[in-house]
């Protein structure tokens, strides 16, 4: 008899620390970028670049990069950046969201900025994109060194919100 109270403590504790843990994990912190993303847009400030950058076997990646500026924490770093190849049929649009991670320098200028999107993936899922401090309005795809791409065709997209 002794016993099976014993029990029938044990699973009634255990049932309230289980309700406890259970509201805790229903708490606002969002599980994906995604959620982040529609829930920030009217809570943060939002830059919004576009441009249609080249493309090697289509005309152009009509290209939009949003930043969402967040709270100051790494958490509310996210981004989203579509891509809509022109001329590549209906599944031609990729949208990438994650988090993003800020670097102070961009070539020649020590208060220029870098954007390193999924700077928490492996750093062949990395994108860069950065900014000179004499024109934050205007933002270059970087390559992998974090170096704007030297050529006569245009990298860089425009700021437009």
């Amino acid at each position: 008899m002794k016993k099976i109270l014993l029990l029938l403590v044990m699973v009634h504790l255990l049932s309230c620390n289980s309700a406890k843990n259970d509201n805790e994990l229903l708490s606002p912190l969002r599980s994906t970028e995604s959620d982040i993303l529609e829930d920030s847009n009217s809570l943060h400030q939002v830059s919004v670049f576009e441009g249609t950058l080249p493309c090697a076997d289509c005309s152009g990646i009509k290209t939009t990069l949003k930043i969402h500026q967040g709270d100051g924490t790494m958490e509310s770093h996210i981004f989203e950046l579509v891509s809509i190849y022109k001329g590549k049929g209906p599944k031609a649009k990729v949208v990438e969201k994650g988090t993003y991670n800020l670097e102070r320098g961009l070539e020649d200028d020590p208060d220029g900025t870098i954007y390193i999107l999924n700077w928490n993936k492996p750093e062949t899922e990395q994108i860069y994109y950065g900014y000179y401090s004499t024109n934050p309005d205007k933002i270059y795809l970087l390559n992998n060194k974090r170096q704007i791409i030297k050529s006569q065709l245009n990298y860089s997209l425009v700021l437009r919100k």
